[in-house]
């Protein structure tokens, strides 16, 4: 009896550590004039900062599609971030307005499908601020290590199926 309660505890103990050596994967939407160069400064100052986020270069947050985002939880991304010029300091006039108010719409469209919205920030970085960047993902990091692994679009069964039909039926 003694026995079999040590190998459950070491079991428990295996899914601890574990659970404690998990890290998100953070997928983050730059833009190119401003929060991409913030980040650059960022490594070349070398301020460090948490590697678990990988960045896509975009030529405006206002570009950003609301469906990346989505495909991006669904493929099993813990986190998104979307982070352009502050507002009133676009390259392109008025792109991060139309970012912060697609985005603002979006947070609310995940609550309601019931996915935690800590899982998608947007934030305004300019080029000259690389401690801020620092400190955003390093904050981000820990929010989503609080939420835990994404595990609202575990579809493996779907995704198989769904490529098996698009491999029939479609010439690409």
């Amino acid at each position: 009896m003694k026995n079999n309660s040590e190998a459950v505890k070491l079991n428990n103990d295996k899914q601890v550590t574990n659970q404690d050596s998990w890290e998100p994967k953070i997928v983050g939407f730059l833009c190119k004039w401003c929060s991409y160069a913030g980040a650059d400064l960022a490594g070349t100052s070398r301020i460090e900062y948490p590697p678990n986020i990988k960045i896509v270069r975009v030529p405006c947050s206002g570009r950003v599609n609301p469906l990346f985002v989505l495909k991006c939880l669904m493929n099993g991304a813990d986190g998104v971030l979307v982070s352009g010029c502050h507002i009133g300091d676009c390259h392109y006039s008025e792109g991060n307005f139309y970012a912060r108010r697609r985005f603002a719409v979006l947070k609310r469209l995940l609550e309601y499908l019931g996915i935690d919205p800590r899982r998608f920030q947007i934030s305004w970085v300019s080029a000259s601020e690389s401690d801020k960047w620092a400190k955003l993902v390093k904050e981000l990091v820990e929010e989503i290590k609080q939420a835990g692994p994404n595990k609202e679009f575990n579809r493996s069964e779907e995704r198989r199926v769904g490529k098996e039909c698009r491999s029939r039926w479609s010439p690409y």
